[in-house]
């Protein structure tokens, strides 16, 4: 080695001394090998061209199909769930076409209607049946029930464990029909339905909504036959039914 080359390491080796006196190492190495470049990604397919994936609907439960009116009856059987059973002839479920469009519901039954077993054949019912005529229908159009299904002894309001005992009948038989109008006859019956203790003097003409279906509340007949001046009132609520289903409105019943 020359004499220049001599003094070049030299001269290197107490540079390195000195670096690593300072506490500082000096390291060469190998500079590492570029890393193998990444295999192409095929693109993805578009959507379109894509296996197709099973589209699955949303569990549906629409819950059990509603009784008959038969099934119901039957159900209810010779029914003594409530004391009412003691003083009644006979059950007065309901009357009409099973698949009438206009559903009436009043009170419950009277003694003309407990001793023949339909509903509203009294002297209530026969001004029933005349409204039922001055709208414009027949009354085997119609379906016609009450709120409870066995006469109250000497008429009296039924009571409240009364109409519990026999509400989920009146429910299943408005089920089974599923009308396009209901109107409920008096204070009871609108009560009842709407879950609304507001005076029927203040819920009449107003349309309301029993599980989706149009409900008008109105004076019961037998009201109408003791205050026959409210006569105006109860047509004005039943010509509003009328205009539901398109038929001319007449001034007087």
């Amino acid at each position: 080695m020359s004499t220049e080359l001599e003094e070049i390491a030299q001269e290197l080796r107490r540079h390195l001394a000195w670096q690593e006196s300072d506490g500082t190492r000096v390291i060469l190495k190998n500079p590492a090998p570029p890393a193998p470049a990444a295999a192409p990604v095929a693109p993805s397919a578009p959507v379109s061209a894509q296996a197709p994936v099973a589209a699955q609907a949303p569990a549906r439960d629409d819950g059990p199909p509603a009784k008959t009116l038969d099934q119901v009856r039957q159900e209810l059987g010779d029914c003594k769930r409530c004391k009412l059973c003691n003083g009644r002839t006979q059950i007065v479920y309901g009357v009409g076409n099973p698949r009438a469009e206009l559903v009436f519901v009043g009170e419950g039954p009277g003694a003309d209607e407990d001793a023949q077993g339909v509903p509203f054949v009294g002297k209530a019912g026969q001004l029933l049946t005349k409204m039922i005529e001055a709208m414009q229908f027949k009354r085997d159009d119609v379906y016609i029930c009450n709120v409870v299904k066995c006469r109250p002894p000497n008429n009296r309001n039924p009571e409240a464990d009364e109409i519990e005992a026999c509400e989920p009948f009146l429910k299943a038989q408005l089920a089974a029909i599923r009308p396009k109008v209901i109107v409920a006859l008096g204070k009871f019956a609108a009560q009842t339905l709407l879950r609304d203790a507001t005076p029927i003097t203040r819920l009449r003409g107003q349309w309301r909504e029993y599980q989706g279906i149009p409900l008008m509340p109105t004076f019961h007949p037998a009201y109408l036959l003791r205050s026959p001046e409210e006569k105006g009132k109860a047509w004005s609520d039943l010509q509003e039914v009328m205009k539901r289903f398109g038929l001319a409105t007449p001034k007087k019943a």
